[in-house]
């Protein structure tokens, strides 16, 4: 199963490299190209604009900006968070029950559980869209949509009925004396009932970008601190003496090298 998805990764990065050149491939060229079928070229053009790699046109994809220059400071940060969606995975026991949050770095760990016979309840609603392996059981909370997430007493609700293994949050910004910061307020609430319905361990996933200093909180719409041990896994791209003051705050800090 690695050795199938690293296969899947290189070939999406060989397909954006093609779109890249061309500035503009059909389906069909593409099938051709790799030797797959249409329906594998649509979802894996589907997985690439998802993560603002490229956009899909009718019939094709365009890539999103004209000459295949060096790598963007987005195409960067994307690269992260998929190191840290990989890593994560391998915390991932086959039999468990996880929960996830709205995050999308959260959501593509999934694709890295390989064969992981696992259950996952989720309020994401990208989870919808996305194919994962079929060892691996979804169960969407339900609840009203806001944008990429639901939310709402419905999700509070059904939280009641179950409990977790593990549970992979992420969030909007994590601050240096551990303050984690959500755009959306009642967010905060569902991480929390999360939390509280998870018998092991507890894992926020964010990359550099995400880590900011006190003085950068800014138009914050709701923050909280977690009263339980949790690990925070990001990129090396943060530095030693952060980790250090993150460490302070009593969680454990985990960099994973991209």
């Amino acid at each position: 199963m690695k050795n199938n998805r690293k296969a899947v990764e290189e070939r999406h990065m060989n397909i954006l490299n093609m779109v890249r050149e061309k500035e503009e491939v059909s389906v069909e060229a593409l099938a051709g190209a790799f030797q797959i079928s249409l329906m594998t070229v649509r979802r894996d053009l589907q997985y690439l604009e998802n993560r603002g790699l490229l956009k899909r046109v009718h019939g094709g994809a365009v890539c999103l900006k004209k000459g295949s220059g060096p790598v963007t400071d987005a195409e960067w940060i994307q690269l992260c968070r998929s190191r840290i969606s990989e890593y994560a995975a391998r915390f991932v026991s086959s039999g468990d029950v996880i929960f996830l949050n709205g995050s999308m770095t959260a959501l593509d760990m999934l694709h890295y559980v390989g064969d992981k016979k696992i259950r996952v309840y989720t309020n994401n609603c990208r989870a919808v869209g996305e194919q994962f392996p079929e060892n691996v059981t979804i169960h969407l909370t339900g609840g009203e949509v806001r944008g990429p997430v639901m939310i709402g007493e419905y999700v509070m609700r059904n939280l009641l009925a179950v409990s977790a293994d593990k549970t992979f949050l992420g969030c909007a910004a994590v601050y240096e004396d551990g303050e984690f910061r959500y755009d959306i307020p009642t967010e905060i609430g569902i991480n929390e009932a999360m939390i509280g319905k998870t018998e092991k361990d507890i894992y926020i996933l964010a990359d550099h970008s995400k880590i900011l200093k006190r003085e950068f909180r800014e138009n914050v719409y709701g923050s909280c601190t977690y009263d339980h041990p949790l690990t925070l896994i990001t990129d090396d791209a943060v530095s030693p003496a952060v980790v250090d003051r993150l460490r302070r705050t009593g969680m454990e800090v985990i960099r994973v090298p991209v």
